[in-house]
């Protein structure tokens, strides 16, 4: 008897061949193997938005090789991923394949591709859950509606090449609202005062801060300038400083839950430096190979085997004093949480990064050593700390010294957070001290700081924006668009395109850009997943008011006129260059067009590095300035462009500077 296996990636096929016998195939569909057309919308409007699929021309021959092997197997077994894109493949592979004997098609699903895993999803297949398909379904239909119909208004009121999407737009609208929010913003003035103390015929020093005036606590704005910060340390000059009390308590801090896909996207773009879509890249790499569980879920439950498994790795490369008597369980808190998973976490606990170092790359090996020790350390006793606090008086004025020493370990052991020891010297109540310094410090309220990957998918998942397969695509998009990109802190701002279509979108599809309404969207396709509802009466209750509100806007909105006049003249026929808008920002074109088409970007005072060009002669001698690839890549180019091709993709000034700095 022979059985087909499917599975979407050839690493997947590749890690589960080797857990089945000679009676098995298993192949890949490499991905989807239908979508809706690109060339039209492939929606009937009219017949309850009926979508029409298509085989792309890139996976025909593999579609036609998939079916010649299904014709001649027993059984076919779609073994694609168990969220509902993973079921989506299976349902178009069944229509692809043209497998109309129900008792022939297994479906199988697995949370980690490990021999167990495997063996258990034969023994226990199911049907195809077309409810998983029709949320799939809906959210394909809902946004080939939205980008399909609201692009072209955007080309006929702006400029060609823009595009809308549902959810992106979105957190297009968070980066501007916040961008918008740090414009407005009024730093305001507030002073702390400190004091440099120590313990008297003895060189251990301390720091504490003003806490109280006259009994009364000093809030944050208490000291409001350099005054009353001058008339306190005026006040305070010879006096006597006394500890008045010391407390002292055991603290106890308990581990992180395990990864979820956005906490797994958060850390590693705070500690590797790793943007969403290149952790979702190697959590898949480390998925397929076998080595991790499945990377998209919003789930921290922990299987009962993954328990055991930690306890006994706790306990052998750590000791029995870090191992918990009772597994550590967690609660799921995440907003619409859905798919019922694990949370990302090593297959086999036992199996450390050291372990595995040889088969993995570089930026592979450190994400699992993040997951690795992430989970690990969840299953670890607290780490304790010893807190003191102290409180020192001088005439009316109290002031504070905070410090802990680590007492235990714990999980620490092996997931190191950012904490540091501030050591105070012993006190006792009633110990007079000497004053080293009295230090005024200056302050100003700083504004809301700008998105990073961190935060903003943090953000999304807050504001219930999207699932966990869809945060890397969505930011990876914008980023794509031109509509937002990064600054050299790897925050987010929006670009004067992203400006553009986010305001235009705002005044005249607010419901578009709405944050409540889109989370209320995801809500509905999780209804639809549990088979609470129909998708048809979703996408109708959306597009109809839509699609008349789009139609009424084309008639009464007028061409937003976005083109600047400048002084510069069109070196090729003579006429002035204007300023106009395309995807990529603003350029310098000839107002000739289209008669004279020539066009080149605006220089910018910001873009240049202090340096002229190593390569230009002197009596033409260029700027070294930044500029970007089509992949909007940053590079180092001469200013006088074609004419000289110098080019580098390291900053000139600094190469230079390394050079000239001898050896440490």
């Amino acid at each position: 008897m022979t059985k087909f296996v499917i599975v979407e990636s050839p690493t997947k096929a590749k890690t589960i061949s080797k857990f089945l016998g000679k009676d098995f195939k298993v192949e890949s569909s490499f991905g989807h193997v239908r979508d809706l057309p690109k060339s039209k919308m492939g929606i009937d409007m009219e017949n309850n938005f009926e979508p029409t699929y298509v085989i792309p021309t890139k996976a025909r021959k593999r579609v036609n090789a998939l079916k010649k092997e299904a014709t001649k197997a027993d059984e076919v077994i779609l073994a694609s991923d168990e969220d509902r894109e993973g079921e989506a493949i299976a349902w178009h592979l069944v229509q692809a394949l043209g497998l109309e004997d129900p008792k022939k098609i297994k479906r199988i699903v697995f949370h980690e591709i490990t021999k167990s895993a495997i063996e258990r999803a034969l023994e226990n297949p199911r049907e195809i859950d077309l409810n998983l398909v029709d949320a799939q379904q809906a959210r394909r239909i809902l946004d080939r509606l939205v980008g399909y119909e609201l692009s072209p208004f955007l080309w006929k009121k702006m400029f060609k090449g823009l595009s809308a999407g549902r959810v992106q737009s979105v957190a297009v609208r968070l980066i501007v609202d916040r961008e918008r929010e740090i414009e407005k913003f009024n730093p305001v003035e507030f002073w702390n005062i400190e004091a440099e103390l120590s313990k008297k015929e003895s060189n251990s020093q301390f720091t504490a801060r003003l806490a109280k005036k006259d009994g009364k606590v000093l809030d944050k704005f208490a000291i409001k300038n350099k005054e009353e910060a001058g008339e306190i340390v005026k006040d305070l000059k010879n006096s006597e400083y006394k500890v008045e009390k010391v407390a002292k308590k055991e603290v106890k801090r308990q581990s992180k839950p395990p990864f979820t896909t956005s906490t797994l996207q958060q850390t590693a773009a705070n500690n590797l430096y790793f943007s969403a879509k290149q952790t979702m890249m190697f959590a898949q790499q480390l998925y397929e190979k076998g080595f991790i569980t499945y990377m998209r879920t919003d789930s921290v439950n922990l299987s009962a085997e993954s328990l055991a498994s930690a306890k006994k790795t706790i306990e052998e490369k750590f000791g029995k004093e870090f191992s918990l008597s009772e597994p550590r369980k967690f609660k799921t808190k995440s907003k619409g949480a859905q798919e019922a998973h694990e949370a990302v976490r090593p297959s086999d606990p036992t199996k450390t990064p050291e372990d595995l170092e040889s088969k993995l790359d570089e930026k592979q090996f450190k994400l699992y050593d993040l997951i690795w020790r992430r989970f690990i350390a969840c299953q670890m006793k607290e780490a304790i700390f010893d807190s003191t606090t102290v409180d020192i008086v001088a005439k009316n004025y109290t002031f504070r010294a905070s410090g802990s020493i680590m007492k235990f370990e714990g999980w620490l052991k092996v997931y190191p957070a950012s904490f540091t020891e501030n050591l105070l010297p012993e006190l006792s109540e009633s110990e007079k001290l000497e004053l080293e310094k009295l230090l005024p410090n200056q302050h100003f309220t700083e504004p809301p700081p700008r998105y990073s990957e961190a935060t903003l998918v943090k953000a999304l998942e807050e504001h219930g924006i999207g699932r966990p397969s869809t945060y890397a695509p969505t930011i990876s998009t914008i980023q794509t668009r031109n509509y937002i990109e990064k600054n050299e802190q790897r925050r987010f701002i929006p670009t004067e395109t992203g400006l553009m279509v986010n305001d235009i979108l705002t005044e005249h599809f607010p419901q578009i850009v709405d944050i409540d309404f889109t989370a209320k969207m995801e809500e509905e396709f999780d209804d639809i997943a549990e088979g609470k509802t129909k998708w048809e009466p979703i996408i109708k209750n959306f597009y109809q008011p839509f699609h008349k509100n789009l139609m009424e806007k084309y008639d009464e909105v007028e061409k937003k006129h976005t083109d600047e006049e400048t002084d510069e003249k069109c070196e090729k026929c003579g006429k002035p260059m204007i300023i106009k808008h395309g995807r990529f920002g603003k350029f310098l074109a000839c107002s000739g067009f289209p008669d004279c088409k020539n066009a080149k970007a605006i220089k910018k005072e910001s873009d240049k590095i202090g340096m002229k060009c190593p390569k230009c002669p002197p009596e033409a001698e260029g700027d070294v300035i930044k500029k970007f690839t089509k992949t909007k890549r940053i590079f180092f180019g001469c200013s006088n462009w074609p004419k000289c091709d110098f080019a580098s993709w390291k900053n000139p000034m600094e190469e230079g500077e390394k050079k000239e700095t001898p050896d440490a």
